[in-house]
């Protein structure tokens, strides 16, 4: 596209393809496990999944969180990805992101760093004028769909943590694993990806050899915090929405009464949305924290996935507690969000991981 969309017009076009074509298919893609890829090809042909603001990309993927959170998680990691290639990536990819043409992704997790995605054991190596990868990649998501991988490896020099480079798809000696066949996010095509061997050209390199971990705490982390935050907020608002609509319908017939006519279900209703706004203001404040360039950003980053994603499971729970019997029913549209929900507290930084690292902020102690 020859301009940038708007905040507004990229809302407008989410909204859309969120009502459009995300919601008729989230079932589907639940109970099947495939891949949304026409949600995705329109949001490319619509110019959603080129380089935006973090404040925007924030309202596009709470919005399709809340009719997918598959689907939601893909653009996530898509514009973690794009936000690490628009700094340090070649020009024909930026193009090709940028006319939404190019998905990509974060290659971080290992089995051998488990959820401490900044220490990856993988390996580069030279290989004459190119660079040798070798790592077991433990989670990628769109790992069979995304055109790149950006991914992690331990410094040719060895003297650093990290480094980075921009993998295609493709490349011989990467391969992805089996399909997803998991509790939640079933849609989000994650899946381990091996690289045996594989050869890259050494210009694929993004930033300096050793500076991946300074990308991955100055970029990636407030990128991936805030929209994690917001797929947890969009999947609060259908939780709470779908419970309240359920609650007001369902009928005890000889009573003359519904749901929510009992004290305590309107109680927990009321909770639900109370955490719900908690989770949003959490995240807004996160946004003008970054924008501002606030001493406290850092912190508000950190607190906000593990708020978001510690609140986004009590309201799920909420919602199964408040629809009873009716609620394991796929119909009610409540246990899916309840199984999205969980992959927030799991995935890194888990949950656990960020309360510690709050916790040697507040108590003014290095992360690392």
């Amino acid at each position: 596209m020859s301009q940038p969309l708007s905040h507004d017009d990229v809302l407008k076009h989410a909204d859309r393809i969120a009502t459009e074509i995300v919601a008729p298919a989230a079932a589907r893609i639940d109970k099947s496990g495939e891949f949304p890829a026409a949600a995705i090809a329109a949001l490319g042909e619509a110019g959603l999944l080129g380089f935006l603001e973090m404040r925007t990309a924030a309202a596009l993927v709470e919005r399709l969180a809340r009719e997918c959170g598959s689907t939601a998680m893909i653009v996530c990691m898509h514009h973690c990805a794009a936000a690490v290639i628009a700094q340090h990536g070649p020009a024909a990819v930026k193009q090709e992101i940028a006319a939404g043409r190019h998905l990509s992704t974060l290659a971080f997790s290992e089995l051998g760093s488990r959820g401490q995605f900044w220490a990856p054991v993988g390996t580069a190596t030279r290989a004459g004028a190119q660079v040798r990868l070798d790592a077991k990649k433990s989670f990628v998501t769109a790992a069979h769909a995304a055109h790149s991988y950006v991914w992690s490896s331990k410094p040719l020099s060895g003297a650093e943590v990290s480094t980075l480079w921009l993998v295609a798809r493709g490349t011989a000696g990467v391969k992805p694993g089996d399909g997803f066949d998991g509790l939640g996010l079933r849609g989000n095509d994650s899946s381990p990806v091996t690289a045996d061997g594989a050869l890259v050209d050494e210009r694929a390199i993004l930033g300096a050899d050793g500076a991946g971990f300074g990308i991955m705490m100055g970029t990636v982390l407030p990128w991936f915090n805030v929209l994690a935050s917001s797929v947890s907020v969009g999947l609060m608002e259908t939780a709470t929405a779908r419970t309240a609509a359920h609650a007001g319908a369902a009928r005890f017939e000889h009573a003359g009464s519904t749901v929510a006519d009992l004290p305590t279900v309107r109680a927990f209703v009321a909770r639900m949305r109370i955490k719900t706004d908690c989770a949003r203001a959490l995240l807004d404040d996160t946004l003008a924290a970054i924008g501002a360039g606030r001493a406290d950003a850092t912190l508000r980053v950190l607190e906000s996935k593990a708020a978001t994603g510690e609140l986004a499971a009590e309201v799920a729970d909420l919602a199964m507690r408040v629809c009873g019997g009716a609620a394991f029913r796929k119909d009610v549209g409540v246990e899916r969000v309840f199984r999205d929900a969980r992959a927030s507290l799991v995935m890194a930084p888990t949950t656990d991981v960020l309360y510690d690292f709050i916790g040697k902020a507040v108590c003014g102690l290095p992360l690392f």
